[in-house]
């Protein structure tokens, strides 16, 4: 799998798979995607003490980079466990080539930049008191099979349904849906049609939502 690197519209870098034409994240702004879809729309919705997150897929490390800088911003007493899946996880050099240590003003996010793609695969690490990170490296429909804590919050940041439609259909997400507790949230940046029909028919209240850059709408949903 080719990638390439390629910088966005606010200044921050992604990569972007040839084959496929698909970036990780939008040529719009990555890390303002990223704040908006996750954090805004996803994480600072969430207040109960304990959150445990599942990130569909891990990719570039930046959706984990934003959690944790907000994280360590306005600490709540919350413990975060955080479960990234990625079946293609990308290399350390391309790692330090997206330079996402310049996005972020504190030192200890700067280190994490690079050290998450260091951490060994399947082990839960705990990154600072009180957030742990496992990393399963597996494809998304094996989530099926794999143990879990119930979830509280889904990020949903599969590749987008025109280069892998199969991701954004019932049954992955009737997958994701089951590792969910009642009152938890998945937040995705898509706004299409099928999706919300489908969380819908699986017992979801969605919400639209304003878009980041680049993009009028994104969803939320909530399950019941």
């Amino acid at each position: 799998m080719k990638r390439e690197l390629v910088e966005t519209n606010d200044g921050s870098k992604t990569l972007l798979i040839n084959d496929l034409g698909e970036t990780y994240h939008s040529k719009h702004g990555a890390l303002q995607e990223a704040i908006h879809v996750f954090i805004n729309n996803g994480l600072n919705l969430i207040n109960t003490c304990e959150i445990n997150i599942l990130e569909l897929g891990f990719g570039t490390g930046l959706n984990l980079l934003v959690t944790i800088d907000e994280y360590l911003k306005n600490n709540k007493n919350q413990k975060i466990n955080y479960f990234g899946i990625e079946k293609y996880p990308i290399f350390f050099e391309e790692a330090s080539e997206l330079a996402y240590s310049e996005l972020f003003s504190t030192d200890f996010v700067k280190e994490l930049s690079l050290k998450i793609h260091e951490l060994d695969w399947e082990t839960s690490n705990e990154l600072t008191t009180c957030f742990s990170l496992k990393k399963i490296k597996k494809d998304f429909f094996d989530l099926k099979a794999t143990d879990l804590p119930l979830i509280d919050l889904v990020y949903f940041d599969c590749f987008g349904a025109r280069v892998q439609p199969d991701l954004w259909e019932m049954e992955l997400l009737e997958i994701v849906a089951s590792k969910m507790r009642s009152g938890s949230l998945l937040t995705t940046y898509s706004s299409k049609g099928s999706v919300r029909r489908n969380l819908i028919e699986l017992g979801f209240e969605v919400e639209k939502k304003q878009g980041p850059p680049g993009k009028r709408e994104m969803m939320i949903a909530w399950k019941k």
